[in-house]
């Protein structure tokens, strides 16, 4: 007594950005140690459990592929994917939208230090 409409509800529908499960294939435990590190500064074991750490990491890869899809949707009608597609997406969630702002602008600050620093080597080189 198999519903046709059941196993509709899973797939994804037609022209949508996310891909099937199939053929997803996701390499587990890149995020081990990570979310180890990350668990512990949080309080938890220094030595999780590791169905612990690959729930955390299935949870964690979850997340992320939804926001990336979502933001993909977004930027569909643009046709290019941005920052600010992101931004606009935790809006809704201060201490992420704080912590995301200050990321990208310690981002930029980085690069407008390696470019000062790689314009002082040159000096350097050329007055040698």
């Amino acid at each position: 007594m198999h519903s046709s409409s059941a196993g509709h509800a899973s797939k994804p529908k037609v022209g949508s950005s996310q891909p099937s499960e199939a053929s997803f294939k996701r390499k587990r435990g890149v995020f081990q140690k990570d979310l180890q590190h990350m668990m512990y500064g949080f309080g938890d074991d220094p030595n999780p459990l590791p169905e612990t750490v690959a729930l955390v990491e299935d949870i964690v890869v979850e997340y992320v592929m939804d926001l990336v899809h979502k933001a993909q949707d977004i930027a569909s009608k643009r046709g290019k994917l941005l920052t600010e597609d992101f931004l606009f997406l935790i809006r809704k969630d201060m201490p992420k939208l704080h912590r995301c702002t200050e990321l990208i602008s310690m981002h930029e600050e980085l690069k407008v230090a390696r470019r000062a620093f790689e314009v002082d080597e040159e000096k350097l080189a050329t007055t040698e």
